[in-house]
């Protein structure tokens, strides 16, 4: 059975950090790409940053230079450090694993609220 649990969801003050985690099991971790997605209230659910099988990371323009994806294979885990967070980063957080026959799974989600 796969799980993908994420969790370092919080409240933050606005230039504050967070760093959240997904842990992986039931899928061969290294093989797949990972994914950060995050969906606010009454918006579509958005592609945060994506890390690759071979380490390549990308992350959207909204996010660059504030936000940083990462994995360790080891531990099969992906990590998506964020800083400089603004109340617009607020949203469910989720993570995504993927591979290359387009198998999907999906975590519940963790809540990011960013507020004075």
């Amino acid at each position: 059975q796969v799980q993908l649990v994420e969790s370092g969801g919080g409240l933050v003050q606005p230039g504050g950090s967070l760093r959240l985690s997904c842990a992986a099991s039931g899928i061969i971790f290294s093989i797949y790409t990972m994914d950060w997605y995050r969906q606010a209230p009454g918006k579509q659910r958005e592609l945060v940053a994506s890390v690759t099988s071979g380490g390549s990371t990308n992350c959207v323009d909204s996010v660059k230079g504030r936000f940083s994806i990462s994995r360790d294979n080891a531990k099969n885990t992906v990590y998506l450090q964020m800083t400089s967070l603004k109340p617009e980063d607020t949203a469910v957080y989720y993570c995504r694993a993927t591979n290359t026959i387009n198998n999907a799974y999906w975590g519940q989600g963790t809540q990011v609220t960013v507020s004075s």
